[in-house]
């Protein structure tokens, strides 16, 4: 079947766009000069045997033929960036061999159908991007076999159906950028399967349930950009979040008034990667963070107030990945930093205060990358660079200094 693509859309006028829609028998214009859907397109409902069907970026069909229940055998449809499409036939639910469903960014599309709840095959459902799509209908509730479900950017979402909580199957779940969401729905503590939780940039969202902290199995956790009246929230869930014994990926950004992390993070047993970015208020990391003894990857970027890392980081052997960006107050890496032997990774960009490395970089001889870029008032490189024989990248942008090549020159990586 013929699609567009979207990055040559814009090469191409409206006649020579709908003389190829009307070439591909997509569409034809009536004498009235209204472009319908061509028969050619309606009756592709006799194709019976038809099992994956993609007419993404259609811009200019408005609507769908009912004639499209008779795909029995259908698997997969794909009308993304459908942009003119306003509702969906109730003849979609006929479908009943669909196990992929992707409707994104049909940014025209206001209600769905609720005989969709009896797609009870249906493992992946993508609605992203339906910005006009205020609501959910309460009867998608036989949906039991959903594993993926993608809501983001659903700009005009402002509550999910409490019937949520019957995705059992569930294991991931996206409604990042829901921007008018204001709640999400206690039930969703029966996802005993979910892994990936997707809540970031939901702006209007002032809680989180209690009950999220029955989701013992959640893997990924992303609550980044949500509002500013989250920290209270977040530090009387503190206690409970434990329960997330499973979490390896945790991710807050973006949140200007967090002045500190709550002790209980150390629960997070299993936490190998964080990304705090962007959180200017906070001054401190906790000591407790250094009981994280799977933690990998640590991302504190965009810090003014961070005055001093944990110490404790350095009981942290299984390190490997510390990015560190625009970090103004940072002046030199601690030298507990001497105990990472295990890492591989190290970007320290942007830190305009830093003006030694001392010996925080003289040990890890599995250091792979080390990024330092702009930071203007770095003065010196410590000598045992030379023992960091594993080296095989090494940027060092907009620094001026002498003896860097006879520094650069015994780092046998």
């Amino acid at each position: 079947m013929w699609a567009n693509s979207k990055k040559n859309i814009f090469e191409y006028d409206v006649k020579v766009m709908l003389d190829t829609l009307i070439y591909q028998s997509l569409v034809k214009v009536d004498k009235d000069g209204i472009i319908r859907i061509h028969n050619q397109l309606q009756d592709m409902g006799n194709l019976k045997s038809l099992i994956t069907f993609d007419i993404s970026d259609c811009l200019s069909l408005t609507s769908l033929p009912n004639e499209l229940d008779n795909l029995t055998s259908l698997t997969t449809f794909d009308i993304s960036e459908y942009s003119s499409l306003i509702s969906l036939p109730n003849e979609l639910g006929n479908l009943t061999s669909l196990t992929t469903l992707n409707i994104s960014k049909c940014s025209s599309l206001t209600p769905l159908p609720n005989e969709l709840d009896i797609l009870i095959f249906l493992t992946n459902f993508d609605i992203s991007g339906c910005s006009s799509l205020t609501s959910l209908p309460n009867e998608l509730t036989n949906l039991t076999s959903l594993i993926k479900f993608d809501i983001s950017e659903c700009s005009s979402l402002t509550s999910l159906p409490n019937e949520l909580g019957n995705f059992t199957s569930l294991s991931t779940l996206n409604i990042s950028k829901c921007l008018s969401l204001i709640s999400l729905p206690n039930e969703l503590d029966n996802l005993k399967f979910l892994t990936n939780f997707d809540i970031s940039g939901c702006s209007s969202l002032t809680s989180l349930p209690n009950e999220l902290t029955n989701l013992t199995s959640l893997t990924k956790f992303d609550i980044s950009e949500c509002s500013t009246n989250w920290y209270s929230n977040l530090i009387s869930l503190s206690n409970e979040l434990g329960n997330f014994r499973s979490l390896t990926i945790f991710i807050i950004n973006k949140y200007s008034s967090f002045t500190s992390l709550p002790n209980e993070l150390n629960n997070f047993t299993s936490l190998n990667t964080f990304y705090i970015n962007e959180c200017s208020s906070l001054t401190s990391l906790p000591n407790e963070m250094g009981n994280l003894t799977s933690f990998t990857t640590l991302n504190i970027s965009w810090y003014s107030s961070l005055t001093s890392s944990s110490n404790e980081l350095g009981k942290l052997i299984s390190f490997t990945t510390f990015i560190i960006s625009r970090y103004l107050s940072f002046t030199s890496l601690p030298n507990e930093f001497i105990n990472l032997t295990s890492s591989t990774t190290f970007y320290i960009n942007e830190c305009s205060s830093l003006t030694s490395l001392l010996n925080g970089l003289n040990n890890p001889t599995s250091l792979i990358t080390l990024n330092i870029s702009w930071c203007s008032t770095l003065t010196s490189l410590p000598n045992e660079l030379s023992n960091l024989s594993s080296l095989t990248i090494f940027n060092i942008r907009f620094y001026k200094y002498n003896g860097i090549l006879r520094k650069l020159y015994k780092c046998q990586g």
